[in-house]
């Protein structure tokens, strides 16, 4: 999610973090909680993450389920 510089500054604009509390936050169900939300509402940016990833979207999702 972070390769691409204009999703980044959109990720951490709309969650408010700062690039320090996104990697000291990265072990959080609250932190990754926020990145899945966001990949969630972006069908691309899911998709993309997924793929950098080499796993199905779905999967994505399930984690975020497992966070809650």
């Amino acid at each position: 999610m972070l390769a691409d510089s204009q999703r980044a500054d959109r990720f951490l604009a709309l969650t408010g973090l700062t690039p320090d509390a996104l990697r000291e936050g990265l072990g959080s169900a609250a932190v990754l909680g926020a990145v899945i939300d966001f990949l969630a509402n972006n069908e691309a940016d899911l998709v993309s993450a997924a793929e950098a990833l080499d796993i199905a979207p779905a999967r994505i999702m399930a984690a975020g389920e497992n966070l809650r």
